[in-house]
């Protein structure tokens, strides 16, 4: 319910704290970060120039950082996209440990188990949107410039947090300006919220105010680049033809500009001196410096990530990482382990094989991880708390190597140049040293799509698209079906596209309705 949202972050005619949101945006200099407590002004006599706005839209930022442990549940959209795929099992301590994950991953989610938390967290980010573009466009003593670029920041930051709450629940609010009493926005289906997000993003992208990438002190930001890249997936989920072409020409775009290119280095994508090379195009920035997490503390506080100690073996030593814990969630399935051809470079860089070394296992253990992701004792040294909740790594959203895969399908969803679109497939075929295509298929674009990013969340939502997709033949009803280990026993069908609302919400506000899971 939109009120429990806001009980939680409303502020009424004076403003809440900053400091605990100090998150670090840019791997390089934080300072334009830096957040100081307001101390309880008005927010007409505080928001009056640059630095505090720039605190504002700080704040509209910070729920990037918090599905991973946002002080209730464990649910970094990694892991809740990828269990519900063909690449990973659960895990965890056995069948009941992060419940919601089990039921997710075998299709039998309700209300009382389904990703409960993500709805707060992004409708938090929602509403820090709106409070900043409201701001941005008082009377206050900053350039027409810094509050166009404001503005239009947190316009876009609003699109990526409806995206994300789109893909999962389908059904939802949605309002552009924050609520009052008694808080509520409309439900609307899946189909509106894409028509009234698809016209916003589109006029974000038409200002052209953002730069296509950020200067690396400023790493961090949402850019042009950024918008293009969330168009063509929402466009590509939606499967809207018609705006198929303009997609194409963002991907394009991207292709043409020299800022943007392929790591030649595969591996050194998921390393710290990987963070922000020429092929990223977007990551959630994380930092173990000075990092505030810790037990008893409250999670949403500014630092690292717990994600690589959520998938990562139970009791495990080496010696890059030892006297840490990993909770044992995500192994991964021998299957995907034997889909890269001898070879692919891809293998070992999302691989992490321990077969044959012993630890304490825990459920549907295969002594394979991903090691996109792995834990590190060098990504978490300069952690002062606790370094189990504050590992350095970044999470990749966005990288060139989508951008030309997304050019291919495009190509041929619209009739385009078939060498061009094999070309394209064939730049991110070749740096895994694999031998080129001669022509390319949908289902090649899917398989290129399968290794290049497995574990990266993507997976999962391929296969729902590819429902609608002429002749792809890796789609979800024919993939997400029971396995032979007994694991999953049920098999997605279309109601499942759209998770369960959470029952606590529905409880809030009967308006609300539940999906037909």
């Amino acid at each position: 319910m939109i009120s429990k949202i806001f009980n939680r972050l409303l502020i009424g005619s004076f403003i809440i704290c900053l400091s605990s949101f100090n998150m670090m945006l840019s791997s390089c200099s934080d300072d334009f970060l830096e957040v100081k407590n307001p101390k309880g002004e008005p927010l007409e006599e505080y928001y009056t120039n640059e630095q505090t706005l720039n605190e504002a839209l700080t704040s509209a930022y910070a729920p990037l950082h918090w599905p991973d442990w946002d002080n209730v549940a464990y649910n970094d959209l990694t892991v809740d996209a990828e269990i519900m795929g063909d690449d990973f099992w659960v895990g965890g301590a056995d069948n009941t440990d992060n419940q919601h994950w089990h039921r997710l991953f075998n299709f039998v989610a309700d209300g009382n188990n389904t990703l409960a938390t993500l709805w707060g967290d992004f409708y938090s980010g929602i509403k820090r949107c709106n409070d900043a573009i409201k701001y941005a466009g008082w009377n206050v003593k900053a350039s027409d410039s810094f509050r166009r670029s404001m503005e239009m920041q947190a316009r876009l930051l609003r699109v990526y947090y409806y995206n994300i709450l789109w893909h999962y629940y389908g059904n939802v609010p949605f309002y552009l300006e924050n609520l009052s009493l008694p808080y509520t926005a409309p439900q609307i289906s899946a189909d509106e919220i894409y028509s009234k997000l698809i016209p916003e993003l589109e006029e974000i992208i038409n200002s052209n105010v953002l730069p296509m990438r950020w200067k690396a002190a400023e790493s961090g930001r949402v850019s042009q680049a950024f918008a293009y890249m969330l168009y063509a997936e929402m466009v590509m989920y939606q499967n809207d033809a018609a705006r198929y072409p303009q997609a194409l020409n963002y991907m394009k775009q991207i292709i043409g500009d020299e800022d943007y290119s392929l790591n030649p280095d595969y591996a050194n994508i998921w390393q710290e001196s990987g963070e922000w090379c020429s092929e990223s195009i977007f990551e959630i920035n994380y930092n173990d410096d000075q990092a505030q997490r810790d037990w008893g503390t409250a999670a949403l506080n500014a630092g690292g990530s717990v994600l690589p100690t959520l998938i990562s073996p139970n009791g495990f030593a080496d010696e890059e990482w030892s006297s840490m814990d990993g909770w044992g969630f995500l192994p991964m399935r021998v299957e995907t382990y034997n889909m890269f051809a001898e070879g692919d470079v891809r293998r070992d860089a999302t691989c992490w094989d321990v077969r044959g070394t012993t630890y304490t296992e825990r459920y549907q253990d295969t002594h394979i991880w991903l090691k996109k992701y792995r834990p590190t004792l060098e990504n978490c040294k300069d952690c002062p708390g606790s370094k189990n909740l504050n590992y350095n790594n970044n999470k990749r959203i966005y990288r060139y190597a989508e951008t030309l895969l997304n050019a291919a399908e495009l190509l041929l969803q619209t009739g385009g140049s078939l060498s061009e679109a094999t070309g394209y497939v064939n730049e991110v075929r070749n740096r895994a040293g694999l031998a080129s295509l001669n022509g390319v298929t949908i289902d090649d674009i899917l398989t290129e799509r399968h290794m290049e990013f497995c574990g990266e969340g993507k997976r999962y939502f391929d296969l729902v698209r590819a429902e609608g997709i002429s002749g792809a033949t890796q789609k979800a009803s024919t993939v997400l079906v029971p396995d032979a280990y007994g694991y999953r026993t049920n098999s997605w069908t279309p109601s499942k596209k759209h998770i369960p609302l959470a029952q606590s919400e529905l409880d809030a506000d009967p308006t609300l309705k539940q999906n037909n899971y």
